[in-house]
């Protein structure tokens, strides 16, 4: 198996959970589940490549420079936590159980 299609089965078995921990069945959280798991599958590629390579590279004047995946790491990262905060999940256990609080 091919090691993009590796991480995008590792983020997706994470979507399926926070899906049936906190029961997402509309449209819109269905679509931020999405986000995450793309995001959350780059985050991991990157992630991968800058430890294998490094924080910093030789640019072709041998000066030191950050590993240009850096700011596509940060990004990934930001992503995937902004669509965390758009499920709006709360951390404890609801009354009636898990979930997504209900708009009142």
């Amino acid at each position: 198996m091919e090691y993009a299609e590796k991480t995008r089965l590792a983020a997706r078995r994470e979507a399926n959970r926070l899906i049936k921990e906190y029961q997402i069945t509309d449209p819109g959280g269905e679509a931020l589940i999405r986000t995450f798991a793309s995001a959350s599958s780059l985050e991991i590629r990157c992630q991968e490549q800058v430890d294998k390579e490094g924080l910093t590279v030789v640019d072709r004047f041998d000066q030191i420079k950050p590993h240009p995946l850096l700011p596509t790491l940060r990004d990934a990262r930001a992503q995937k936590m902004a669509a965390l905060k758009g499920l709006n999940l709360d951390l404890e256990p609801l009354q009636s159980g898990l979930g997504r609080p209900t708009r009142r």
